[in-house]
C-alpha cells in the first residue's frame, strides 16, 4: 500500500490501544509501520535494482523483529526519554504485521518467506491507492476533531475523554478488515466468472482477477491460455461476455528470443514478472536486428505498457542493450 495508508494505520494501531504499552508509542508504531519501505533507498542504483530490492528482505517474516527493533531503538535515542522495551518491541511487531498484510493484498505481491523461498505471494484485492480506504481513514483522522468541535459547542464543562479518537480508530481498522473480507469475496467471484469461460475456443490455463482502485464491483481480467493472453474488464454487476476480450498473442520461438531471454536484466525482469508476455519486432536502429520486449501483464499491456524489459538482439543472435524501466523503454 502507499506510505499515507500505512501511517494511518501505526496512528489508528496507536489510538487503538496500543498507546498504552509504552510512552511514546505513537511515533513508534508510525515508524515501524513504514519500516518495511526503507528498502526505498536502493532505488539509488537504477530501476532494475530497485525492482530487485522492493518488497525484499525488508517484507519478510524473518526480518520482522529487526524492522521492529529499528523504530524503538530511532525513537528511543532521539527522544531521550524512557521506553518500556518490551511494550514497545511488541507494538512495533504488530504495526510491521499490518504493512506486510497490506502490501499482501495488492497485485504487486511480496515475499514473505525471504530467504528460504523466493516466491511471490499476492491476493489481488487491493490497488496500492484504494480510495475507499483513503476515504475511511480521512474519516478516522478528522473524526476526533470534529466530535472535539460539536462537543465544546454543547457542553464546554463536559471532561474530555481519556483516549481521544480511539472510537474513530477502532472503526478505521475495522473497516479495513471487513473491507478486504469483502473484497475476498468479490475478487473470487471475479476469478470464477473467468476461469468459467472459453477465449477464442481455448480452455485458460490461469486466470487473475485485479482490483481497480475505485469500484470494488469492477475488475481488469486477465486470462492466460497456450496462445494467447485475454484481457477484458468484468464487472460483477452484469453479465460477462468473453467475445469483448483483447487479445495479445504469444511470439513463436526464436534465436532472438532466447538470446533475450538469458540476458541479465531480463532474467532479474522475469523473477518478477508472473505473467509475461514476450513481443519480438525488427529494430529501428540495428540492421537485421530484433528488438525483444517482455510485458508484465498485470500492470499493462503492449499498447500501455507498465512494468516492461527489452533487450536489442543483433543478426548474429547477441544482446547488444537492455533496458528496464517503468512505461515504454527503449534499448539505451
Amino acid at each position: 500500500m502507499d506510505p499515507l495508508t500505512h501511517t494511518a494505520v501505526g496512528l489508528f494501531l496507536s489510538r487503538a490501544g496500543l498507546n498504552r504499552w509504552t510512552p511514546r508509542a505513537t511515533p513508534i508504531l508510525i515508524l515501524a509501520a513504514n519500516a518495511p519501505d526503507i528498502d526505498v533507498v536502493t532505488a539509488a542504483g537504477g530501476a532494475l535494482n530497485y525492482l530487485h530490492y522492493h518488497r525484499h528482505l525488508t517484507h519478510s517474516l524473518a526480518a520482522m523483529p529487526v524492522m521492529a527493533l529499528l523504530p524503538v531503538v530511532l525513537v528511543r535515542v532521539a527522544g531521550r526519554k524512557p521506553i518500556r522495551w518490551v511494550g514497545a518491541l511488541c507494538a512495533a511487531m504488530l504495526a510491521v504485521a499490518s504493512h506486510l498484510l497490506l502490501d499482501l493484498t495488492n497485485s504487486y505481491g511480496v515475499r514473505l518467506f525471504l530467504p528460504f523461498s523466493a516466491d511471490w505471494l499476492r491476493l489481488d484485492l487491493t490497488s496500492v491507492v484504494d480510495l475507499w480506504i483513503w476515504a475511511a481513514f480521512l474519516l478516522g483522522v478528522a473524526g476526533p476533531f470534529l466530535s472535539r468541535l460539536v462537543g465544546m459547542e454543547i457542553a464546554s464543562g463536559r471532561p474530555r475523554p481519556q483516549y481521544p479518537g480511539r472510537g474513530f480508530a477502532v472503526f478505521a481498522l475495522s473497516f479495513v478488515l471487513l473491507y478486504n473480507c469483502g473484497r475476498a469475496a468479490l475478487h473470487a467471484r471475479a476469478a470464477a466468472a473467468l476461469d468459467a469461460r472459453l477465449y477464442q475456443d481455448s480452455l485458460p490455463l490461469r486466470v487473475a482477477a485485479l482490483p481497480s482502485a475505485a469500484n470494488p464491483l469492477r475488475w481488469r481480467g486477465l486470462v492466460e491460455t497456450g496462445d494467447f493472453y485475454a484481457v477484458a474488464d468484468i464487472n460483477l454487476a452484469g453479465e460477462f461476455d468473453p467475445s469483448h476480450a483483447v487479445l495479445f498473442y504469444k511470439p513463436d520461438a526464436s534465436p532472438a528470443l532466447d538470446s533475450a531471454r538469458r540476458a541479465p536484466a531480463v532474467r532479474e525482469f522475469l523473477r518478477f514478472s508472473q505473467f509475461p508476455l514476450w513481443r519480438v519486432s525488427p529494430s529501428a536502429e540495428l540492421e537485421n536486428g530484433r528488438l525483444v520486449e517482455v510485458f508484465d501483464m498485470r500492470f499493462g499491456s503492449p499498447q500501455e505498457p507498465g512494468f516492461m524489459a527489452s533487450a536489442l538482439v543483433d543478426s548474429e543472435n547477441r544482446v547488444v542493450k537492455t533496458a528496464f524501466q517503468f512505461g515504454r523503454v527503449r534499448p539505451r
